[in-house]
């Protein structure tokens, strides 16, 4: 009998991470709920295409008998990578320079959401629950949520993101700051309120570099694109700045002084962007990270180890993060929940190091004056 055996799971946080883990319980019989502070699965627009992984995103979803799924929703080409200078000349170009590294086919936020979603049962996911405190019971938890409601959990997983209120009952360890801040943008119908640059995109991606400075821009399957300009600056910057972020004309005077010396092109997707901006000062988790493991008590994915986006291996890690942890808590050979947990974190942690060692690096090296030579070698292998 495995250790979970008779025990109500709660996860907190209805990501990728969090749905994958419930979804991989309940195909063994586990007792689990997501507890996820959205009002519902479209209460929040949805950011770039994902890129997922042979060895963490797409074993993961193989695992939980989801691949048919993903190539049925999947965005074929939308992985096909343009590198450009800050004069918008391409330097690289996927359709003429294929690439040696293994498949990572692309999907959009939204449909890996429903595909995780439709693979649970009725119910599993209770809407409109923010958590507020969690307080022991016994062997277990008393959870509590912003709305008023109490669960009881045997065991409760952090599954909530890069701001887990979850994450201090574990570790008080905090992130540090990577010196890089990114602004997330959004242009819907692209090809007709930003022509030049939805031509250039060409269905895949533009990663744009300068003056140590990066801009990021990525097709959705919606017919809209997400764009991230990211720079160094002090950590503070998004408070002191004195920018309203919702405020088109402020963020564009921002980006012509900012990123003076591109070219004009760049600015079409400023003065088209749809809604606010998102500024995201970009942190990491220490890499030497340790804490004791608890028997009802672990934590995944961004939540267990931020690390800023520039390798691509977010979502990525916190499905695997969900995999290693069902696999560690179904295995009959773990005596008890803490064995058990306590296999999975010290496996996630090693993991997590290297992976956040690497994307320190990368981080540091795209903003660099040498980027786009860094980043054609990555890719050229």
């Amino acid at each position: 009998m495995n250790s979970i055996a008779n025990k109500k799971i709660a996860i907190i946080g209805g990501g990728p991470g969090g749905l994958t883990l419930a979804r991989l319980l309940q195909m063994h019989g586990a007792d689990v709920n997501v507890y996820e502070r959205d009002a519902h699965k479209d209460a929040r627009p949805k950011g770039a295409t994902l890129d997922l992984h042979e060895e963490s995103g797409l074993a993961a979803l193989d695992a939980a008998g989801l691949m048919d799924e993903f190539w049925a929703n999947y965005r074929p080409g939308a992985d096909a990578l343009r590198i450009a200078d800050k004069h918008a000349t391409l330097v690289y170009d996927d359709k003429e320079t294929p690439r040696e590294d293994t498949i990572r086919p692309e999907i959009d936020r939204g449909p890996l959401q429903n595909i995780l979603l439709e693979s649970l049962k009725p119910g599993t996911v209770i809407w409109d629950s923010q958590f507020a405190a969690i307080q022991p019971n016994g062997s277990g938890w008393d959870i509590e949520f912003k709305n008023g409601q109490k669960v009881y959990a045997d065991i409760a997983v952090a599954a909530d993101g890069a701001n887990s209120k979850l994450r201090p009952y574990l570790t008080p360890i905090k992130p540090f700051y990577s010196g890089v801040t990114a602004m997330e943008g959004a242009v819907y119908l692209s090809a007709q309120n930003s022509p030049k640059i939805h031509e250039l995109l060409n269905g895949g991606k533009i990663f744009a570099f300068g003056d140590e400075k990066s801009l990021i821009v990525s097709s959705k399957g919606d017919g809209s694109l997400v764009f991230y300009p990211g720079f160094k600056c002090a950590e503070d910057w998004v408070r002191t700045s004195g920018i309203d972020f919702a405020d088109k004309a402020q963020v564009l005077a921002w980006f012509k002084a900012e990123y003076a010396g591109w070219a004009d092109i760049w600015q079409e997707l400023f003065k088209n962007a749809t809604g606010p901006f998102i500024p995201r000062s970009q942190y990491c988790m220490p890499l030497d990270q340790t804490w004791e493991a608890q028997p009802n008590l672990t934590i995944l994915g961004d939540a267990a180890h931020l690390m800023p986006p520039y390798a691509g291996e977010g979502v990525n890690m916190a499905m695997l993060d969900a995999l290693e942890l069902a696999q560690a808590l179904l295995n009959e050979n773990h005596p008890d929940t803490l064995s058990a947990i306590a296999a999975y974190e010290k496996q996630m942690r090693t993991r997590a190091s290297e992976t956040a060692e690497m994307t320190m690096q990368s981080t540091e090296a795209l903003h660099s004056e040498g980027a786009i030579q860094f980043l054609v070698e990555v890719i050229g292998g």
